[in-house]
């Protein structure tokens, strides 16, 4: 009630002093289209952040409680096409210090390279704690990484399953921290979700805008979600299910965002989804604008997907459902930032400010302190693990500036593509 009463007031702040702005624009393209803009540009945006920053700052999550004895995992490892990351993967397996028995299984999804080779020659090479045993299971075929994960289900012997990328590399307390968070949270907690972070940052200016990206933005999301019991991601690259609940809901669904349709599933059952924030792994992001474009554009079909399996979401009792309606605001925002707003910016150039002006430089302040509100959170969780936080202020300051610019426009194009059901492709293999 605090962070929506705030989130509330300042839109109401927002939208007062915003009338001259709305008048004139009015006199250009009529009132309904410019309080259209104005409602997508500043009034949602400025609610959704203000709530966050509220939430965020209002944090005081349960410590993480060590069990007298820890449960047994199996890791399902999808891989196609991993010959040059799956060495790294199995290689950060290796290190884990997790007290409990650990399967892993490295399922081959009919790579044509050499992925199940160079899986086999990990394992032979690596030293393997006592209680780490690993399988490679090579399918001849392709059929998907929701398929191949199923599979893996069927395949693994444990109660508690965990996914891991093959691009993935985690620290070596990841798994312990991973756990430990499951078994602190409520006991209705089916899945909690990894913290990511970007480990090829230095490969590429796009990927180092992506490392502000997974260390300020996804992770904010992902903790504030977690508050209100309902993290609307458990990402396939780094995150633990129950078992049960996994079976439950039929496993992975065969989409091209199977795993935000799986925790909505998880959600409409009314089970909750959380977040460990000092469980991390690195993951390789994409180090070119036309991968990363493919990505989001994935990314998002994943949630025009999670909306056509899971629509009774939009009527269920639970904190978590203002973040569902708060999803299905996205194509909006995302189409009148791309439509408007950025020609907006190019037009102020040539001294025309309908959309964007003087006046916009004011909202500069904002984006700083928010994003120095997320700065603190993170930089506390990084020293508490002995981490710091690499100083590459100039990607941070082209991140807050321009990041929206190239995803949003290509967030658009996914959801279009899903809604007009043209072809699916992974995109980046």
């Amino acid at each position: 009630m605090l962070a929506t009463s705030i989130a509330a007031a300042w839109m109401f702040f927002s939208i007062w002093i915003s009338q001259y702005w709305l008048s004139e624009l009015a006199a250009l393209v009529t009132y309904p289209i410019a309080l259209l803009c104005l409602v997508f540009i500043a009034y949602v945006p400025g609610f959704m952040n203000a709530f966050l920053i509220v939430s965020l700052l209002s944090d005081k999550r349960p410590k993480r409680r060590t069990p007298e004895t820890y449960p047994g995992l199996s890791i399902l490892v999808a891989a196609y096409q991993e010959e040059a990351t799956i060495g790294g993967t199995l290689a950060s397996i290796a290190k884990e210090t997790y007290p409990g028995d650990v399967e892993v299984l490295v399922l081959n999804d009919g790579s044509t390279d050499g992925t199940a080779a160079a899986a086999e020659a990990a394992c032979a090479l690596l030293s393997f704690p006592n209680n780490i045993k690993v399988r490679v299971l090579d399918y001849a075929q392709n059929r998907g990484k929701a398929a191949v994960l199923n599979a893996g289900l069927e395949a693994a012997v444990h109660d508690l399953i965990v996914t891991i990328d093959a691009d993935t590399r985690l620290r070596s307390d990841s798994l312990t921290r991973l756990v430990e968070r499951l078994l602190s949270d409520p006991e209705n907690t089916r899945a909690v979700a990894g913290a990511i972070l970007v480990g090829n940052s230095r490969a590429s200016l796009m990927a180092g805008l992506q490392e502000w990206d997974y260390f300020h933005g996804i992770a904010a999301v992902k903790r504030m979600q977690s508050l209100y019991h309902g993290t609307l991601v458990a990402q396939g690259a780094f995150s633990i299910y129950h078992r049960d609940a996994l079976l439950e809901v039929g496993g992975w669904p065969e989409t091209v965002g199977e795993d935000i349709v799986l925790t909505w599933a998880l959600l409409e059952k009314g089970w909750r989804t959380g977040y460990a924030e000092d469980a991390i792994a690195f993951t390789n992001a994409p180090t070119t604008y036309r991968q990363f474009a493919h990505q989001r554009r994935r990314w998002a079909r994943g949630l025009i997907e999670a909306f056509q399996h899971q629509q009774k979401l939009l009527v269920k009792r639970r904190l978590s459902t203002m973040f569902i309606w708060w999803n299905m605001l996205f194509l909006p925002m995302d189409a009148v930032f791309t439509i408007v707003f950025i020609p907006g910016v190019v037009a102020a150039l040539f001294g025309y400010y309908w959309i964007a002006g003087p006046m916009t430089l004011l909202t500069l302040p904002l984006a700083a302190f928010w994003n120095l509100v997320i700065f603190r959170i993170q930089n506390r969780m990084f020293r508490e693990q002995g981490m710091k936080v690499r100083r590459h202020y100039g990607a941070l300051v082209l991140y807050i500036l321009f990041y929206a610019v190239l995803m949003q426009p290509v967030s658009l194009w996914g959801y279009v593509s899903e809604i007009l059901g043209r072809k699916k492709n992974w995109g980046t293999k």
